[in-house]
């Protein structure tokens, strides 16, 4: 039964043309911010798409996911990598996680990706960013895909007018969804939540670029008040932050 529901829910994440593109370019843009042969810890891995992708493509890759369907799938349809030493799952519940303290010798991660939306499902993100900071190397960075908050194709449904007003004081936009609430945070309060673990560096729309200036995304300390601009247009952003030493 688990692994039948990891199916029903790659071919729905895999129905939408967009939804397809997002994960391309996400893909693509951590493929670029890893050394040959690095490591990436997949946070939120789910059934284990991106986990695969990328260890196809040489990289080691550590896998969380605290829904046990999902483990179960990234399981049964990653056991060649997994067997071959490419995809190392972890298991537990979420506060097993964040406690967890030993690693028995698997290596930090040159890269943490959460992709499709993980840190929108976390209540308290800073508990979460000092955890990924103590599994990053020096100098490492966290590539993480997010529900935009400033996506203009929302402005038709009702739930999105009502959160206006908190959105505007608060800095994040709360919706119930299926595993819980769903917090589309702003650019501002992302950036106060990771430190001082993380630093936000880089905010890029969350589809292919269209040319070679929007590939390089926008530099959060130069354009913070600006950078949302760029992402009325899409429904995922990519925020890339630093590891703060």
């Amino acid at each position: 039964m688990s692994a039948q529901a990891g199916a029903a829910y790659v071919r729905t994440i895999q129905k939408r043309e967009s939804d397809r593109r997002a994960r391309e370019a996400f893909q693509s843009l951590a493929l670029s911010l890893v050394p040959p042969g690095g490591t990436i810890f997949d946070f939120g891995a789910g059934p284990g798409i991106d986990a695969r992708f990328f260890a196809e493509r040489g990289l080691y890759v550590r896998v969380y996911d605290n829904d046990l369907r999902m483990r179960s799938y990234l399981t049964e349809n990653c056991r060649d990598l997994i067997d071959a030493g490419r995809i190392l799952p972890e298991t537990g519940e979420y506060a097993d996680f964040l406690a967890r303290t030993a690693d028995f010798g698997a290596p930090r991660a040159h890269l943490v990706t959460a992709n499709f939306a993980p840190l929108d499902l976390i209540d308290d993100l800073p508990v979460l960013f000092a955890k990924l900071h103590a599994l990053t190397v020096p100098g490492g960075g966290l590539l993480a895909s997010a529900l935009s908050p400033y996506f203009l194709g929302d402005l038709h449904l009702g739930w999105r007018w009502r959160g206006m007003i908190g959105q505007w004081r608060t800095g994040q936009l709360i919706v119930p969804g299926a595993r819980g609430n769903i917090i589309r945070r702003c650019l501002r309060l992302l950036a106060a939540d990771c430190a001082p673990w993380f630093r936000l560096e880089r905010v890029f729309r969350g589809l292919p670029p269209r040319a070679a200036g929007e590939a390089r995304g926008v530099d959060f300390a130069l354009r913070s008040r600006t950078a949302w601009l760029h992402l009325t247009g899409c429904r995922f952003m990519f925020l890339l932050f630093r590891r703060e030493s």
